[in-house]
């Protein structure tokens, strides 16, 4: 491991918005701020967003600084990453946002019943692999842990420039006759950009210079629906 990255984990350890259990800590057992995070840590009973594969936590931060009053929650397994927004929140005082570094498979430790309102997946990895297809962020697999924690109904928000990853996305939701809020292949050709608030990553930004389209969907999570492929 560099000595950057070695120095970044070491000051991440100093961030009170920084939470990263062991997976022995929380492989099957809950954590220790499971279905508390409103009450103890950010010491409010504001709505909580979570930000699923948050890189450098930059939407994150961008939809905390738009809504004061909600809680935000970016999670990524890359503590290098992670750095850079946590850091920036802890630099700055920003007290509705914290990251916790885990693995996604693992948020059912960290999450009760009814704790968060909304998801954001972010540009997540496609997964374009077919034997890879179930580790997308978007999969059965995935939506049935989201609905253990989520609100009913609870929204679910994809953007994406990886247009098999929008089908695929788009495809499950009407096989299990989820409720489409909205869905466009064209989101800036689209006359409802400003559903994702003017927020754009670094990589976003790339893609949207290279003449890429950016995809988006949102869509409700029932409770009472077991999600199938």
């Amino acid at each position: 491991m560099g000595k950057g990255k070695i120095r970044k984990f070491e000051e991440m350890k100093t961030f009170d918005n920084v939470f990263q259990p062991s997976f022995e800590e929380v492989f099957g057992k809950d954590y220790m701020l499971k279905n508390k995070w409103a009450g103890e840590h950010f010491k409010n009973n504001h709505p909580i967003i979570l930000e699923l594969g948050c890189g450098k936590g930059e939407y994150t931060l961008g939809l905390a600084g738009i809504f004061p009053e909600k809680n935000f929650i970016g999670i990524d397994i890359k503590g290098a990453r992670i750095w850079t927004g946590a850091r920036q929140a802890h630099k700055e005082k920003i007290l509705n946002v914290a990251f916790i570094r885990t693995r996604i498979e693992l948020i059912n430790s960290f999450f009760g019943e009814n704790e968060v309102d909304e998801i954001w997946l972010t540009f997540p990895d496609p997964q374009l692999k077919k034997r890879w297809k179930k580790k997308r962020l978007t999969a059965a697999f995935f939506l049935n842990l989201y609905r253990d924690f989520l609100k009913d109904p609870g929204l679910i928000h994809l953007k994406t420039d990886n247009a098999v990853l929008y089908q695929y996305t788009l495809d499950l939701v009407k096989v299990n006759a989820l409720p489409l809020v909205f869905s466009t292949d064209d989101l800036y050709g689209s006359s409802q950009s400003e559903m994702v608030y003017g927020i754009r990553t670094y990589y976003e930004q790339q893609f949207i210079e290279k003449g890429l389209n950016i995809h988006y969907l949102k869509f409700e999570l029932p409770r009472d629906k077991v999600i199938t492929e």
